[in-house]
């Protein structure tokens, strides 16, 4: 490995000649192209540090501050109210005399000042602007946005012309506000409604009001100063404890997919098909790099900043396993993929000294790879299942047997690697008349045979014997609609714009072959133990997991927008009429919305089940109840549900807040009965929207079929024992897909039970479309 080789780079002795000096040429070169390419990356990231810090000024608004200044001065205009003068005759004339030089230096001194004055009082005007959040509330389907909706939407394109950068509105981006306390409680008192019985809703009311009038104030002042104090009250809590703190499996439970095209299949040749991936996931880096991405929302068709935090840390990063709290780490450069192969792992080269490796070259030596005759050693396979078991097995394993020699630097290349990229054995399919197929695909995704993975890595990319792909994502570091981006970009560039030979193979003239090292492993028994400990933890996790797909092409979002209510919360009504009817009961439910309209945000919650929802459920399964009188309790269900969607965004959401409140009573070491009942709280229904379309200047040279890289989404497994993790995706006007798991050992779920259930309630609620 390089890391071992370098040492040899050079090398000095002392002969009965005199001292001699040895040096490995080609290495040397390496280590000099590496330090120039470090420093190169150092000199753009502080540029663009200095262009975002600016923004929405630019560079050239000091010359002309200066040039005002200057000529006020020379027409005896002194703006700066005897300033100038001041550091003129007495700092300046002490080094300099009181000349023209003394003059000059205190008018360009005095000019950035005031650009920097100037510079601040804009960033803070536009953090105040972007607090406005009345466009969100507004349907331009049904009425013109107001005036003052315009005016603010007419500025905002006037700063997307202004040469952004992909975080030019960062330091702009108003902090997540602190909601009221009563206004979390009275909220959380209504969605408990639909699930509570008489007497667990008053007892539930009596001890809001107890929290409220007693222990709630208090803890309610702790947040107040930590928002004041932090740029986000929940964003580090979120990542720590319900991310970093957890000493569970990270595969299965926190873990995610996604997936490729389930209509396009471009090439049959696994090598040539992880070549592409590889290649345009690296333009993707260098666009973060370069920030050439643009920071606007997806969730509307106004271009609205979204907080761009999380695109930092997508690649060349890794969840570090820690004994009660693991640590996230990001490396500012890779220059290699680790790359998994029949139960060995590799470090594969990107990047050639020039620029990176062309999508042919990347395919030799993937072909390379694949080629190595050589078997693993039987404990050597099963190594990544370390990081699909606990995390302390893996927390202390890592102190005990990876702090050093070749263990350290197999690790360490793995670690610290752009990416990972599987090639898997197995060929996957999918089958209109065969969901099964469908289903075998998914659950390799989420977890593979459980040994497969390197699950700490931000993103592994697992591409198919077959040349199908797919991607599992690490959670604690950022969110799924980063990862869904980074998807469609890759979809778009190895669908739409590379084209394959006729053979499957990719094109080009290999001018170089990039070098590729097996990793080596000392796997002694004590090590071995630990391997095999977290591998049947992992397999005992795959064996109860079940995973249900369901691809519905007999309509989608286009016959939907006709109703004019949002297809989200139509599809949200589809699954409490399935749940109903799959359990017989409703229960919490959990819909994730984002709150990256806030500097630092993540996601917020929001309860699909409301009383409306039930309103509609039971109206459905009524047989005496009306057409109109369906469709009418539909219409108010969505547009309730859109209003619940929006103030999650903006932040008045509950269940962020409420986990505020929990932290800090745990912190403060206090007793809140309330708290205690409703933590954790127990969301039998866990679902996610997919977003798509966020590609948009990063492919405008490239003409995008979208229909062609029709994807089924992604999906999660299970939060809940006895519950169901739900994720549906909406592609182009007439397909709608779902990802459906639960546990085999609970009594009552049924992924296909429940895919069952979707169905049959899709097809009852598009007689309301049709009517």
């Amino acid at each position: 490995m390089a890391e071992a080789h370098s040492i040899a780079a050079l090398s000095v002795s002392l002969t009965h000649d005199g001292i001699s000096v040895s040096y490995d040429q080609e290495l040397l070169n390496e280590i000099l192209h590496s330090f120039f390419r470090a420093y190169k990356k150092r000199l753009a990231h502080f540029k663009n540090n200095f262009y975002n810090g600016i923004f929405p000024a630019n560079a050239y608004t000091i010359c002309i501050v200066m040039i005002f200044i200057s000529l006020s001065s020379a027409f005896n205009y002194d703006f700066s109210f005897g300033v100038v003068s001041l550091m003129r005759y007495h700092i300046f004339s002490l080094f300099f005399g009181s000349g023209i030089f003394s003059q000059s230096l205190s008018l360009i001194l005095y000019s950035i000042f005031i650009w920097f004055v100037f510079i601040q009082v804009i960033r803070l005007t536009l953090k105040c602007f972007l607090l406005y959040k009345g466009w969100m509330f507004e349907n331009p389907h049904v009425r013109p946005p107001s005036k003052t909706s315009k005016l603010w939407l007419a500025v905002l394109h006037l700063l997307s012309k202004s040469g952004l950068m992909l975080h030019s509105f960062q330091g702009a981006l108003p902090r997540l506000p602190l909601p009221r306390l009563d206004d979390t409680l009275d909220k959380h008192l209504c969605t408990m409604r639909p699930v509570c019985s008489d007497k667990e809703y008053d007892e539930l009311v009596q001890l809001t009001e107890e929290f409220r009038n007693g222990v709630g104030r208090h803890l309610q002042w702790y947040l107040i100063i930590k928002s004041f104090l932090s740029i986000n009250y929940v964003g580090d809590w979120w990542e720590e404890f319900i991310y970093l703190r957890q000493r569970s499996p990270i595969m299965i439970n926190s873990n995610y997919y996604g997936m490729d095209s389930i209509i396009a299949h471009p090439t049959h040749n696994q090598a040539a098909r992880a070549a592409t991936l590889t290649w345009a996931a690296l333009l993707f880096r260098r666009m973060i790099e370069r920030q050439e991405i643009k920071p606007f929302s997806f969730l509307s068709q106004y271009k609205i900043p979204f907080c761009t935090a999380q695109y930092e840390r997508l690649f060349n990063s890794c969840r570090v396993p820690c004994l009660e709290k693991d640590r996230f780490c990001h490396w500012n450069d890779a220059e290699h993929v680790a790359v998994y192969c029949s139960g060995r792992w590799f470090r594969l080269a990107i990047h050639n000294g020039k620029g990176l490796y062309e999508p042919c070259e990347l395919q030799k030596g993937f072909e390379a790879i694949l080629n190595e005759k050589v078997s693993p050693d039987p404990e050597e396979s099963h190594i990544a299942a370390l990081t699909a078991g606990d995390r302390d097995v893996w927390a202390q394993a890592r102190r005990a047997y990876f702090a050093s020699g070749i263990n350290q630097l197999s690790l360490h290349a793995v670690e610290k690697a752009a990416f990972a990229v599987i090639l898997d054995e197995h060929e996957v399919f999918y089958d209109s008349e065969d969901p099964s197929k469908l289903d075998s695909w998914a659950s390799s995704l989420l977890h593979g045979t459980g040994c497969d993975r390197w699950f700490d890595k931000s993103f592994n990319f697992i591409v198919f014997k077959n040349g199908r792909f797919g991607i599992n994502a690490e959670h604690s570091w950022g969110d799924a609609a980063v990862v869904a981006h980074l998807m469609e970009f890759c979809a778009i560039k190895t669908l739409c714009e590379y084209n394959y030979d006729e053979n499957g193979n990719t094109r080009g003239e290999v001018r170089s072959i990039p070098k590729y090292d097996r990793l080596r492993w000392h796997i002694t028994p004590e090590l071995n133990m630990a391997i095999m400990r977290s591998f049947q933890t992992a397999r005992a996790l795959i064996d109860d997991v079940e995973m249900a797909l369901l691809v519905w092409t007999k309509y989608g979002k286009g016959l939907i927008k006709k109703l004019r209510v949002s297809p989200d919360g139509f599809l949200q009504l589809v699954l409490q009429l399935a749940f109903y009817r799959n359990q017989k009961k409703f229960a919490l439910t959990y819909e994730a919305s984002t709150t990256r309209l806030f500097r630092e945000g993540r996601t917020e919650t929001v309860r699909s089940c409301s009383t409306h929802s039930c309103d509609f459920v039971h109206a459905m399964l009524d047989s005496n109840r009306t057409h109109e009188e369906r469709l009418k309790l539909l219409r108010i269900a969505c547009n309730y549900h859109q209003t619940m969607y929006r103030d999650a965004m903006c932040g008045k959401g509950i269940d962020r807040h409420l986990f505020a409140l929990y932290i800090v009573m745990r912190y403060l070491k206090l007793k809140s009965p309330f708290l205690e009942r409703i933590f954790p709280p127990t969301f039998l229904l866990s679902t996610s929207q997919t977003p798509l379309n966020q590609c948009g200047d990063e492919v405008k040279h490239v003409k995008v079929d979208r229909d062609k890289f029709a994807t089924a989404g992604g999906g999660f497994g299970p939060v809940d024992d006895n519950g169901y993790g739900v994720s549906y995706i909406v592609v182009g006007e007439d397909i709608l897909s779902f990802h459906i798991s639960s546990k085999r050992s609970a009594s009552n779920t049924s992924s296909i039970g429940l895919r069952d259930d979707i169905v049959k309630s899709l097809e009852e609620m598009s007689l309301l479309l049709q009517g």
